[in-house]
């Protein structure tokens, strides 16, 4: 069943199930994009192909809000928000180990094409989060993310880094158990629609599952 948060001519914004690439990847499972075509497509009951276009991106393993354009028009100018930082996205992780209240990490991130590894290295891209924190509970700090940029595995990549990977990720925490979900949420997202440019904002509660739940009053 796929939740849609938000839907007019020119936008779709919809909730990303977690474990489902967001499009087609190596691995040839159904993608997210290609799921949200074919969902239209006969809905609509529609004969030709569905435009919709990609603006921005999650990892495989994360859920969360996210927004798609219906028109190449509302797409390119969606992604001139996204270049011009005027596109927010908010985040909620989980991370191990007790963190200060509120900080900015500011690193250059390097992506391995080959091994789908990223890492701090001069030669990178700029990256840049700010982060405050919620709440901290049974050794695991609950953190709200506002991302300044974009880069590929960023949050998981500069937490991991410090010492403070997220709970849950295969890839960049050592202590992750077999079957761990990882604790990253793509909360809300905030924007000017394309045509209107209205001021649109939309939010997602946590998820009701472990460790989200040990966090029970937070929204």
């Amino acid at each position: 069943m796929i939740n849609i948060i938000y839907e007019d001519n020119h936008l779709l914004v919809v909730e990303k199930p977690i474990n489902v690439p967001v499009q087609e990847d190596d691995s040839k499972d159904l993608d997210f994009l290609n799921m949200l075509k074919d969902y239209i497509k006969k809905r609509d009951k529609k004969l030709g192909n569905v435009y919709l276009g990609l603006v921005h991106r999650l990892d495989r393993p994360v859920g969360g809000i996210m927004v798609f354009a219906k028109t190449s028009k509302c797409a390119s100018r969606l992604s001139e928000q996204v270049r011009n930082r005027t596109f927010k996205k908010t985040y909620y992780a989980i991370v191990e180990g007790k963190l200060e209240h509120e900080s900015t990490f500011i690193d250059r991130l390097l992506k391995d094409e080959k091994n789908n590894i990223v890492k701090v290295d001069s030669r990178g891209k700029e990256a840049i989060l700010n982060y405050e924190v919620i709440d901290y509970k049974d050794g695991l700090s609950l953190v709200k993310i506002n991302l300044e940029t974009g880069r590929s595995h960023q949050i998981r990549v500069q937490f991991s880094s410090r010492n403070h990977p997220l709970y849950g990720d295969q890839k960049y925490n050592t202590k992750s158990k077999v079957g761990e979900q990882i604790a990253l949420f793509s909360n809300s997202i905030t924007f000017l629609h394309p045509i209107t440019k209205k001021k649109l904002i939309f939010e997602l509660d946590l998820p009701n599952r472990k460790p989200w739940n040990i966090f029970k009053n937070v929204k």
